[in-house]
């Protein structure tokens, strides 16, 4: 067994830092907690025996004053007292090829909202729906769905491949089994992973289906005189779930006044025909959902 020097992964870190951020989520990584005395194992991934030597970020680790942070035991290495210098990349050789590669990351202090980090949104009761991750301040980020990813995540079925955000955020598209016709009774378990170079931050959030359901803007087919009154004929967007005599949407539709160019809003599709403008906005009318966006406000001419 030999000891290494946190003296020499602090020079490497302060060469390597800024070097090492993830542009993709990292295939192997393990996790230390903070203010955690037990040891940190990183395992070699080789099915053959015989020496193997340890790189961290490409550079062969060395003795060189003697620690008990670092210690090499066979093909493993053991950790304790996880700190900064320590984290990053590391990698075991024999000769001239690499066995495998893991990071060492730290457990992120938790935020104080972690319940905001996570939104998501259906657009209909179909297999799919959308999840953001809204915090800037991580390269990679993964989502998985269901009991598997919110034990430990071993058996998960990751989603890795998310769209980055022009704010920094991430998303992503998850598919769920639930049926449609069917009184929802189980809530989902959406858990997201996020890593920069140092740290890995970790978070479920439970929901039913129909809490995150908002239908898109539905559209107005057409506006018709009826004696005094204006008939707006509205289709649900073509997002939305069929058949939709049993997913059934409600309107409101909000129009400007020609008179006083006051607002008022009507759940009815007769609304008065002095008007100068309207828009419409829908939502699932057994549920009561979130109501959709407001569609562009369009001129009445007649």
């Amino acid at each position: 067994m030999r000891t290494l020097s946190l003296w020499t992964f602090g020079l490497l870190f302060i060469s390597l830092t800024g070097a090492h951020g993830f542009n993709q989520f990292p295939e192997n990584f393990v996790v230390a907690k903070r203010n955690d005395k037990n040891p940190v194992t990183l395992t070699c991934d080789t099915k053959t025996d015989g020496a193997v030597t340890w790189k961290f970020h490409g550079e062969e680790i060395e003795d060189v004053l003697l620690q008990a942070n670092v210690q090499q035991d066979g093909q493993n290495l053991a950790m304790s007292d996880v700190d900064t210098p320590m984290l990053g990349k590391y990698s075991c050789w024999r000769g001239g090829e690499m066995l495998s590669s893991t990071y060492l990351l730290l457990e992120a202090e938790e935020e104080e909202d972690l319940d905001s980090l996570i939104l998501c949104r259906a657009k209909s009761y179909d297999c799919t729906f959308i999840c953001k991750w809204t915090d800037s301040g991580y390269d990679a980020v993964r989502f998985g769905l269901g009991h598997n990813c919110t034990e430990g995540g071993r058996l998960c079925d990751w989603v890795n491949s998310g769209d980055q955000l022009p704010d920094g955020g991430f998303q992503f598209e998850l598919s769920h089994s639930l049926s449609p016709y069917a009184e929802e009774s189980t809530m989902l378990e959406v858990t997201a992973e996020a890593v920069n170079s140092l740290s890995i931050l970790r978070t479920t959030k439970r929901f039913y289906l129909r809490d995150i359901v908002q239908p898109d803007s539905p559209q107005i087919v057409r506006c018709q005189k009826v004696q005094q009154a204006l008939n707006v004929s509205i289709d649900p967007p073509s997002s939305w779930s069929t058949p939709h005599s049993f997913f059934s949407l409600e309107h409101e539709i909000e129009y400007m006044l020609k008179d006083n160019g006051k607002t008022e809003r009507s759940s009815s599709a007769l609304i008065t025909k002095r008007i100068s403008m309207l828009r419409v906005r829908s939502r699932d009318s057994f549920v009561l959902s979130t109501w959709s966006q407001w569609t562009p406000w369009k001129n009445v001419t007649y």
